[in-house]
């Protein structure tokens, strides 16, 4: 019976712990946002502390530059690229990206020579649309192909449905993100390169003689924001990816959706602000504590005991706006034999309806493969219990 289909169980410790999850305010008011896809994650626990619509594909507008400058930061982390090589201004560069464009721009002259890092600079500061372009052109010889190097680094990162059709975010066919995508991102970007995630916090640039401010609205609020960027069009609204760091606690958001920039700044400092004041640790299991228990089949015991790799501390609301539960999930009846240390499941803790986050539970005991006649009865026991799965 090896070849057959297991199916994904939850445990029979259904791990409710209503006296440790949920307050006595059961009458509290959920969190509710203006904006039309919103996702808002702690950044140590990869909790989900707020979700809208978070798969609704929408387009990313100028929040497509951060995709193109997370393969900027990969090619030079590659060794491929250096900050102090430069990059020739085209004449399609400068028309459609730069001071003749009436778009975002650094004010890149036609023809004149860049550096990369000055280029990144414009790039996130100034949001520059040509020095995008500029960079697309001189790593793979056009933005068309450069947007598919862009989807491609998506995919490797875990950005299951952004597609991008140029560095820059300007409207065309087909490009999309989601605020689950983009909050994924943020997180990359911030994890994988610190010494290039500083650029997102730079207050101003100047270049070309002309001085601009960063025109992420979070940097001037005093709040600990230190990222990431905003865009904007006709069809899908204004949108924001932002990061605070507050109180010893990182949080990333991405809003979309929203109707104008002074809403998407007071909507962004709003959730930023519950965020940080509404949540609170706990830790619900000690080191090596026993979490639950996984069934085992043809083992020589018929289930083996689960505990995560260090304590589980979890966010949790301080006032109970939805119940909060907690189940151990594993593919099975696990086969035998099970070796100490394995992963097997993993204790995932949902908000409501939301998953908000979960740990990986490993097998705290072996279990050997068991006799012939052990085998046996949970070949029977598997036959008269697995229909009702």
């Amino acid at each position: 019976m090896a070849s057959m289909k297991m199916p994904a169980f939850v445990a029979s410790l259904l791990l409710l712990l209503s006296c440790v999850f949920l307050a006595a305010n059961a009458a509290a008011q959920p969190f509710e946002t203006k904006a039309k896809q919103a996702l808002l994650m702690d950044a140590e626990s990869r909790a989900v502390l707020f979700a809208k619509d978070i798969d609704q594909p929408f387009p990313p507008a100028a929040l497509a530059k951060m995709m193109a400058m997370e393969v900027v930061f990969h090619a030079i982390k590659e060794g491929r690229l250096s900050l102090d090589q430069t990059f020739k201004v085209s004449e399609n560069a400068w028309r459609r990206g730069g001071a003749p464009s009436g778009g975002s721009t650094m004010f890149a002259k036609l023809n004149s020579e860049i550096s990369l890092d000055d280029l990144i600079r414009g790039a996130i500061i100034q949001s520059a649309n040509d020095a995008c372009i500029v960079i697309a052109e001189g790593m793979a010889g056009s933005e068309e192909a450069f947007a598919q190097i862009m989807t491609e680094r998506a995919r490797a990162i875990g950005l299951t449905q952004s597609v991008f059709r140029n560095p820059h975010g300007l409207p065309a066919e087909g490009q999309v993100v989601t605020a689950r995508d983009l909050v994924r991102l943020a997180e990359h970007l911030w994890r994988t390169y610190p010494e290039f995630y500083a650029y997102y916090a730079m207050p101003d640039f100047t270049w070309n003689g002309i001085f601009q401010r960063n025109r992420n609205p979070l940097l001037r609020m005093d709040i600990g924001a230190d990222g990431l960027s905003t865009g904007a069009t006709e069809e899908s609204g204004f949108a924001i990816v932002g990061s605070i760091e507050r109180q010893g606690r990182r949080l990333f958001l991405a809003l979309g959706g929203l109707t104008s920039d002074k809403e998407r700044a007071d909507e962004a400092r709003r959730i930023l602000d519950w965020g940080m004041q509404a949540f609170e640790k706990r830790r619900i299991f000690a080191a090596d504590e026993i979490v639950g228990e996984a069934q085992v089949y043809g083992g020589a015991q018929g289930a083996v005991p689960l505990k995560a790799g260090g304590p589980i501390t979890v966010l949790l609301p301080k006032e109970a706006t939805e119940p909060v539960s907690a189940r151990v999930v594993y593919q099975g009846p696990l086969e035998a034999p099970v070796a100490e240390g394995q992963q097997v499941g993993a204790l995932k803790v949902w908000m409501g309806e939301t998953l908000s986050q979960e740990a990986p539970l490993y097998a705290a005991a072996p279990v050997e493969e068991g006799t012939l006649s052990q085998r046996a009865l949970g070949a029977v026991r598997e036959l008269a219990v697995g229909w009702m799965r």
